[in-house]
């Protein structure tokens, strides 16, 4: 799932004035031992992998090199990771190939990548489905050959789609896909994992304060350099990139923003957005135009926000709710804006556009 762009905003929550300014380092709060110095301006790294602009920034003197390491990992995962319509060079490619025939054995990263998959696919009641991968094939959302399919070709794959027919083998570390023609498609929480991943290699590197941005996940590590918790603007789901309609503080949290608008298929004036529903092979119909996760990691918010299109935002709510240490912001069609318990007194309103529903 294609992820909005979340703007991170380094405004300071409790206002610290001091009388003298000009020395533009300060020792990071988040870590004693390490006793580092945070600078105002960060060492930052821009790449565009994955199909999406990727940037990290880290504040600690001295840790430019560490930029270098965490783009490695990004593109080493990604090779694993990500399908292709040419190469099927990937592991996961490799399990596509050989489904209905034989198990493939995959590397530690991918296999745990699956588990977490089937693990969200059973929690939502198969509404988020890593076997997706024939329908996402046929509608191509997002790519120059998008089309809307006929519904015969969609009677016929949607057969192809149940994650219960996805067999592992924590032994041998095997992949087996119980039918010819099944797809893994692990895009809808791939980012997540990889941005995880990352802040595990800033904290191997002993960086305490950094903004990892994989096209729209977002992990705050540590404090603002200013001091207190980060603020994070929430996308406007009907706007371009950088419109936000609000602001929470955190820190050291993952936020995950999904939505309808920025990539859909137009057909005889109807608009179809990427976010498929593996039960009726078209997009999710319902009063949802964006979700905010707020989570400890990314691969959860990824996961979550993907299966909460399913139920709207009655049932969505309820379902986020059921998470330990999980929060959510719902933007309907209708411009209001629902929150789940643990954010009310957090979650700052700024657009007039939009109205906090009762």
């Amino acid at each position: 799932m294609k992820k909005f762009y979340i703007l991170i905003t380094l405004m300071l929550l409790a206002l610290v004035v001091t009388a003298c300014g000009k020395d533009d380092t300060k020792k990071s709060s988040a870590s004693e031992d390490n006793d580092s110095e945070i600078l105002s301006q960060p060492y930052t790294k821009t790449d565009f992998l994955m199909g999406t602009i990727n940037v990290i920034k880290i504040y600690d003197k001295g840790k430019e090199d560490v930029l270098l390491k965490a783009f490695d990992r990004i593109k080493e995962l990604d090779k694993q990771i990500t399908t292709s319509d040419s190469g099927k060079t990937s592991e996961v490619d490799k399990v596509n190939l050989a489904a209905g025939k034989n198990p493939v054995k995959v590397n530690d990263d991918v296999y745990y990548l699956i588990k977490e998959g089937l693990k969200y696919s059973a929690s939502s009641g198969g509404s988020f489905d890593i076997t997706i991968g024939p329908l996402t094939s046929l509608w191509h959302i997002g790519f120059d050959d998008a089309r809307k399919p006929s519904q015969a070709e969609i009677d016929a794959v949607l057969p192809l789609i149940d994650y219960k027919k996805v067999k592992l083998d924590d032994a041998k570390k095997t992949v087996y896909l119980e039918e010819k023609g099944m797809e893994l498609d692990l895009g809808a929480i791939a980012k997540g994992y990889i941005a995880d991943e990352v802040a595990k290699v800033l904290d191997e590197n002993k960086v305490t304060t950094a903004i990892i941005d994989l096209g729209g996940n977002i992990i705050v590590k540590g404090d603002s350099p200013k001091g207190g918790d980060w603020v994070v603007g929430i996308q406007d789901p009907f706007e371009s990139r950088g419109t936000i309609i609000g602001t929470i503080p955190e820190a050291n949290k993952s936020i995950v923003t999904s939505g309808i608008y920025e990539r859909f298929l137009e057909v005889d004036g109807v608009k179809y957005h990427h976010i498929l529903d593996p039960k009726t092979g078209y997009p999710f119909t319902n009063d949802i135009a964006g979700v905010s996760i707020v989570s400890e990691k990314s691969i959860d918010g990824d996961g979550l926000s993907t299966a909460t299109f399913s139920k709207g935002i009655e049932g969505g709510m309820k379902f986020i709710e059921t998470y330990k240490g999980v929060e959510a912001i719902f933007v309907s069609k209708e411009k209001k804006v629902y929150i789940t318990s643990g954010l009310k007194g957090k979650f700052k309103l700024t657009d007039k556009n939009f109205q906090m529903a009762d």
